[in-house]
């Protein structure tokens, strides 16, 4: 298998498995969906992260199989494309990419699909797609363009520059930028920092804040609206508040 599912203490990995480069190929992309419906349905995940080791992330795309797709195999397979990336942007949990080295193409969108990004010093990222005659097809041009804004986006995306970690963290691309060998440990105390949180607060938060975005400002205050009153209805909510009376806020322990 291309990616495999690791749990450990409430946190599963997303590990691509694809050496040398973890190209993208339709088996990994299937693999991919597959294991996010997964870690959206198993209760002992709590968070995720998605790492490619400690060389690569996700060189991007298996060019050599694209190239031997005509246009009707790409009108049949485009839809299932985004639809392994889309699965991962929607596990309903916090989600970090730990990225090293290249992420690129496919891999950068893999990486706009978390919630969170943490970069090693030897990243880079980019969209190259434009230097092969297309453009981004995996969320690309929607989630870079709402992550860094739109003309930062279209820079990237219309020269398919690559940046370096330290360019990436200026524009928003990534939240924290650390030295290559501590990407995976960083990412994996983040992820199992928010492991130990209320499961359902975490999951209103990320659906408001996503569907905010993707949304007119009444319709997600209506979300959020409806979240906000549906935790009272928790024992999470019960847990928090009863804690924060009588032992002072941060001390509660949800699980």
């Amino acid at each position: 298998m291309t990616v495999h599912l690791e749990v450990a203490e409430g946190v599963g990995t997303l590990r691509l498995d694809r050496p040398p480069m973890n190209a993208l190929d339709v088996a990994t992309q299937d693999r991919l969906k597959e294991l996010a419906e997964e870690a959206t349905r198993r209760e002992d995940v709590r968070a995720v992260v998605i790492h490619g080791g400690e060389k690569v992330f996700a060189a991007g795309a298996d060019i050599k199989e694209m190239q031997a797709m005509d246009h009707t195999a790409m009108v049949l397979r485009a839809r299932a494309l985004q639809d392994s990336f889309t699965a991962v942007a929607r596990i309903p949990k916090p989600v970090v990419a730990a990225v090293t080295g290249y992420a690129l193409g496919g891999g950068c969108e893999l990486a706009l699909c978390a919630d969170y990004r943490i970069a090693g010093e030897n990243a880079k990222l980019g969209q190259p797609e434009i230097l092969l005659g297309l453009i981004p097809g995996a969320g690309g041009t929607q989630r870079l363009a709402r992550l860094i804004g739109p003309s930062k986006a279209k820079d990237l995306i219309f020269t398919g520059r690559q940046v370096r970690a330290d360019e990436a963290l200026a524009l928003g691309l990534v939240d924290r930028v650390v030295p290559a060998d501590e990407v995976y440990t960083q990412a994996h105390a983040w992820a199992s920092k928010l492991a130990q949180g209320p499961a359902l607060a975490l999951r209103a938060a990320k659906e408001s804040v996503d569907t905010g975005l993707e949304t007119d400002i009444d319709t997600g205050l209506a979300v959020e609206r409806n979240w906000f009153a549906g935790l009272f209805a928790t024992e999470d909510r019960e847990r928090g508040m009863r804690s924060f009376v009588e032992e002072g806020p941060g001390k509660a322990k949800f699980l």
